[in-house]
């Protein structure tokens, strides 16, 4: 009979040892007869290929571990050479002969599970009733528990908002003053009223530790308090408005808000590394006058980042650079620490100087060959004020002008691409939503009808909701404001410890696709070590992907229907119902599982070769090759990454936040991925007309 997860995640090593020569006696046996790591391997592969299953995949991910023990690779996101000794380890470990007696059991678990699947001890998928049970365990923002936790807490905030005024010592001036002589109530009626406001909130934004306790009802432990203390000195932002504040459960006993409070709450880990953090995709790191990474040169500044041929990533000088609220996982993390952004609203606000950045910016996108797709960023393109942001966009419009009229005169073949797709990256939907007022809209609106003339035919707002608690009436009243503009709005989720728990994403897709988002990406947390609290290993990603994700997968003939569904930006959540409904899908499943390698560009694609001391898997990845890359990834070779969490740890992770760890016990075979294809509505629309070959702003210098 097969043990059960938590118990074998509990075994030392030497009950662990009394389990392999239990139930996989052979490789014991093969162990014994070894003189040495190397004949273990020899014999080990020789057992393989006499093994019934010689031709499984369980086979095969056997050999790989056999081929890359006692080999050196580099793991790129350390930039340091790695020996792999995944089997010597494990012949050390049969054999009595392990250095450490202290080591983890983690790497022996992993490897355990793996040999077992020699012998087809595969688990079956979960049923479509399994999945739906675990689906509906999740509350949203709109149920109605949910709902009057908010208003206890919104109502008990309110008070605290008026001592917050009232005692407020700061001399910079303010909007949101009591008048002489207001009554209590009165003063408690102006806050309420004041909720609404989105300045308001972020001008009562909480930034400390006490402050955060104190609007958290003084839930938070002497541990945590202490914590956030210690990231506050070494200078650590800390940003939560008193709206994103209320989503949290304090009465303890409510529903599960741990999604949310990994967002906000800092791990030891992250606090620990804060000031050593280093950029993990290293095109990131721009030089004036040199090529990044992707080999792509840029304009002087951190306005521009690129990875793609087809892409820019634009960050204003403005209050974009700031945020609704500072996530712990923060794929910039490293440029907070490097205060590039920032929480410091008034030193943020557009200098004369920012104009005419922005038709250099402008420029740069206007003479490239290939770049057709801005996504306007930061921080976050909706912190902009709305004059702000008109300005962007109206320079955004006249560079595709401009491109297109220059066009004319180039012959077919030699023309550029022309801009079709603009996209502003923002998380206020979830952090915020009282941001998307109706000057907002009409922006939107305006734009997207004049840039339709000139070209652009995709207009994407491409937000972020991390859990279902995020999505609130408030949440739901932006979305349909955003869609009324003919904007799409698409979602990316990062991959959490607490987002990765069975059903929470396709809660999250269901949720979001009801109301007309459509999701985009599930990404992985970056692996460096200020993540680890957070990180879930890649091996979770395949499983949710192929048992849970299945369910809302489409079909080729769906998905192109869908695909043209969408096309107007025109009654968008009521199409995407109608669809849904059409098909008995309970959700769609439109976004791709990637990780953000440290080279350049997005994968899933990779290969489990070996394990290190401590049970982290060491992946191989390719690059996602669906899509066009700079031409560098053909000279950069075989990508190792390290994983910075063992799967065992994950599970203990999973146990002690009270899931059954026997729920994800197929998550061991999962040890390969491959890149999932890309929805239509993703792709880049045909030019008629014919993009030169020509690549611009692009050097190849020798790979480093």
């Amino acid at each position: 009979m097969r043990m059960k997860q938590k118990k074998m995640l509990a075994l030392t090593l030497s009950q662990l040892g009394l389990l392999y020569r239990q139930e996989l006696p052979g490789l014991a046996a093969l162990a014994d007869a070894s003189s040495d790591g190397a004949e273990f391997r020899m014999r080990l592969g020789e057992f393989v290929d006499r093994h019934a299953a010689a031709e499984s995949e369980a086979a095969e991910q056997i050999r790989l571990l056999i081929g890359y023990d006692g080999q050196e690779v580099h793991e790129l996101s350390t930039d340091c050479q790695l020996e792999v000794q995944t089997l010597t380890l494990l012949w050390q470990f049969l054999t009595g002969r392990l250095a450490n007696s202290e080591m983890p059991s983690d790497l022996f678990v992993d490897l355990f599970h793996l040999f077992r699947l020699l012998d087809g001890a595969e688990i079956p998928l979960p049923s479509p009733q399994r999945v739906r049970n675990r689906t509906e365990r999740w509350l949203s923002g709109q149920d109605e528990e949910v709902r009057a936790i908010r208003a206890d807490n919104r109502e008990r905030m309110l008070h605290l908002l008026v001592q917050k005024i009232e005692n407020r010592k700061s001399k910079t001036p303010s909007r949101y003053l009591f008048a002489e002589g207001m009554t209590y109530d009165e003063k408690y009626r102006q806050v309420a009223a004041w909720w609404d406001d989105f300045r308001f909130q972020l001008a009562m934004a909480v930034k400390s530790p006490s402050e955060l306790n104190r609007f958290l009802a003084g839930s938070l432990s002497s541990e945590t308090m202490y914590l956030l203390s210690k990231a506050r000195k070494k200078g650590m932002p800390f940003f939560a408005t008193p709206y994103y504040l209320s989503l949290l459960d304090v009465t303890g006993d409510g529903y599960d808000d741990a999604a949310i409070r990994s967002y906000i709450l800092y791990s030891p880990q992250l606090v620990e590394t804060y000031g050593q953090i280093r950029a993990w995709e290293r095109e990131d790191v721009v030089e004036a006058g040199k090529p990044n990474a992707a080999g792509w040169l840029l304009p002087d500044g951190h306005n521009i980042h690129r990875r793609y041929p087809e892409v820019a990533i634009l960050i204003p000088d403005t209050m974009g650079r700031a945020c609704g609220g500072l996530c712990a996982s923060c794929q910039r993390m490293y440029d907070f620490q490097s205060e590039r952004l920032n929480f410091e609203f008034e030193a943020l606000r557009p200098k004369e100087s920012w104009e005419r950045k922005l038709r250099r910016l402008m420029n740069y996108f206007e003479e490239d060959t290939q770049l057709r797709d801005i996504l306007i960023t930061g921080g976050d393109a909706l912190m902009s004020q709305n004059k702000t942001l008109q300005n962007i966009l109206e320079a955004v419009y006249r560079m595709a002008c401009r491109k297109r009229k220059a066009n004319a005169g180039r012959p077919d073949g030699e023309k550029y691409a022309e801009l079709q797709r603009v996209r502003l990256g923002s998380r206020l939907l979830a952090y915020l939503p009282m941001r998307v007022n109706d000057g907002l809209v009409e922006i939107l609106r305006e734009f997207r009808e004049k840039a339709s003339a000139v070209g652009v035919k995709q207009f994407i707002i491409q937000t972020h909701f991390q859990t279902p608690l995020e999505v609130t009436p408030e949440a739901e009243e932006a979305i349909r404001k955003i869609l009324s503009a003919g904007w799409l709005i698409t979602n990316q989720l990062v991959y959490t410890v607490a987002a990765s728990r069975r059903g929470h994403t396709a809660r999250l897709r269901q949720v979001l696709n009801s109301l007309g988002v459509v999701c985009y990406y599930t990404f992985s947390v970056k692996g460096f070590e200020e993540n680890r609290a957070v990180f879930t290993p890649n091996s979770r990603s395949m499983q949710e992907q192929h048992e849970e994700k299945i369910y809302g997968r489409l079909t080729a003939e769906q998905a192109s229907e869908l695909d043209a569904l969408l096309a107007d930006g025109r009654d968008t959540a009521a199409k995407l119902r109608r669809f849904m409904r059409k098909y008995r899908l309970p959700f769609l499943a439109t976004d791709r599982s990637v990780l953000n390698l440290p080279a350049i560009g997005k994968s899933m694609t990779f290969r489990l070769v070996g394990l290190t001391p401590e049970g982290r898997r060491i992946l191989r990845f390719d690059h996602d090759r669906t899509r066009r890359h700079s031409p560098i990834i053909d000279r950069m070779g075989e990508i190792f990454i390290v994983e910075n969490k063992s799967v065992a740890a994950y599970l203990r992770q999973l146990g002690k936040m009270g899931e059954d760890p026997e729920d994800y016990a197929s998550i061991w075979a999962y040890t390969r991925g491959e890149t999932e294809p890309r929805f239509g509505l993703y792709e880049y629309p045909g030019f008629g007309f014919g993009v030169t070959d020509r690549v611009s702003n692009l050097e190849l210098g020798q790979i480093q």
